[in-house]
């Protein structure tokens, strides 16, 4: 397996992502979805790496992670899905790969791409047409982005810091889904290429 290029610093964002081997669902039932979730409290937490967003899809996942301290992102990933993959391999009789290969990692670098990666992870239930709004999806934490419901993945003072005003986020999220947003070329063609 060829090593990753990418070094994982403390303080620095990161999107990560992953997909399902051979495009197959990695979430079969809700508990399969909550049990992905206690993982994610519970050994991030461990880690001391920040759930910024993320959203769990049929077959893949998204998140933005700030990584706060020593451990690197790629322990965290491995830790999750490592017991997750066990899990649900005994739930459903499997065995072998859940995941596509490596998750992807993809630092993120300035505040613009920052802002706009949370709106893309939220608004992403919709533009694969699995919920009609993000605010209908209840796998992702765009709930606890616009103080609708409070879960623990989330990091509230980044919330604040960069979506102060309420409703603001909301307003983001839709101008983005309804393309009322005109994105740089070089974001447009690098979220394009993850469809």
């Amino acid at each position: 397996m060829p090593r990753r290029k990418l070094r994982f610093e403390q303080g620095r964002y990161y999107h990560v992502y992953n997909r399902g081997a051979g495009r197959q669902g990695i979430f079969r039932k809700e508990r399969d979805y909550f049990n992905l979730l206690e993982l994610m409290k519970e050994i991030s937490a461990i880690c001391n790496i920040s759930i910024i967003a993320y959203c769990l899809l049929p077959n893949h996942y998204h998140w933005l992670v700030r990584q706060n301290g020593p451990i690197g992102v790629n322990k965290l990933v491995a830790r999750i899905f490592g017991s997750y993959s066990q899990s649900f391999n005994n739930r459903y009789n499997r065995s072998g790969t859940l995941f596509e290969g490596t998750f992807e990692a993809i630092l993120v670098e300035t505040d613009e791409y920052l802002r706009h990666l949370c709106r893309y992870i939220h608004a992403n239930p919709v533009r694969h047409q699995l919920s009609l709004s993000p605010d209908l999806w209840p796998y992702s934490n765009y709930l606890e982005f616009v103080g609708r419901r409070s879960g623990k993945l989330v990091d509230l003072a980044f919330v604040a810091a960069h979506f102060p005003q309420p409703g603001q986020y909301e307003a983001y999220v839709l101008s983005y889904l309804t393309d009322q947003v005109t994105l740089p070329p070089g974001l447009r063609t690098y979220l394009e290429g993850l469809m």
